[in-house]
C-alpha cells in the first residue's frame, strides 16, 4: 500500500471513529403536553379592490375586464382592514396581510389565499393567525384553513367560516364576515 492509500485509511478509520467518541449535543426530555385552548372570534374583513386607496391591488396576471376583475392567473396583494362590524367606520382591530390567486378557470370565482391576520387592538394585540387555504368566493357560506399563528396563537390551528356580507360583482369590493374558530396553545 502506498502512502496515499496508506493516509486514506488512517483518515477513514479516522472520521469513522469520531461519532464514537462523541457526545450528542442536545438531550431528549419526556414530552409534557400543554393544554390547548379554543378560542372564538368575530370580525370583518374590508377587501377594498377600486376607488383612490384599494386595501388589494393587482400584482401580475391578465387585465382585469368590468365583467372580471378578478381574471383566472390573477395575483393580489392585500393589506385590509379588519374591524368588530361590518362598516368600515367601525373599530379597526387588525388586518390581514398577504396574497390571494384567482385559481378557477370557469365561471364561478375561487381564490387561493395566503394571508396573516394580525390584531393591533384588544386582548389578542400582536398576536396573528395563518390562513393558507382555497375559498370559493361565490359560495355564500364556506370554510378557510387556519395553518398556523404567533403571539397568543402560537402552534394555532383551525378554521373560518366565512359569509359574504356585501360582494360588489362589477368592482369587486367585498366585505367578509368571519367567524374563528382556532384551537391554539
Amino acid at each position: 500500500m502506498g502512502k496515499i492509500g496508506f493516509s486514506a485509511s488512517i483518515l477513514i478509520l479516522s472520521i469513522w471513529a469520531i461519532p464514537v467518541h462523541s457526545n450528542y449535543y442536545s438531550k431528549s426530555i419526556p414530552y409534557d403536553p400543554v393544554k390547548l385552548k379554543k378560542t372564538h372570534l368575530h370580525f370583518y374583513l374590508h377587501d377594498i379592490l377600486s376607488g383612490k386607496n384599494p386595501t388589494a391591488v393587482q400584482i401580475a396576471g391578465p387585465k382585469p375586464t368590468p365583467n372580471n376583475p378578478t381574471p383566472f392567473g390573477s395575483i393580489f396583494a392585500l393589506d385590509d382592514p379588519i374591524t368588530e362590524g361590518p362598516e368600515l367606520s367601525s373599530k379597526v382591530i387588525g388586518n390581514a396581510q398577504g396574497t390571494y390567486l384567482s385559481s378557477n378557470q370557469g365561471k364561478d370565482l375561487t381564490l387561493v389565499l395566503s394571508i396573516d391576520i394580525g390584531f393591533t387592538a384588544g386582548k389578542f394585540n400582536g398576536s396573528s393567525i395563518s390562513v393558507f387555504s382555497r375559498n370559493p368566493v361565490t359560495e355564500k357560506h364556506r370554510e378557510i384553513a387556519i395553518v398556523g399563528g404567533r403571539g397568543r396563537f402560537r402552534y394555532a390551528r383551525g378554521f373560518i367560516a366565512v359569509n359574504t356580507y356585501y360582494l360588489n360583482t362589477t368592482n369587486g369590493d367585498a366585505i367578509l364576515e368571519y367567524n374563528a374558530e382556532i384551537i391554539h396553545h
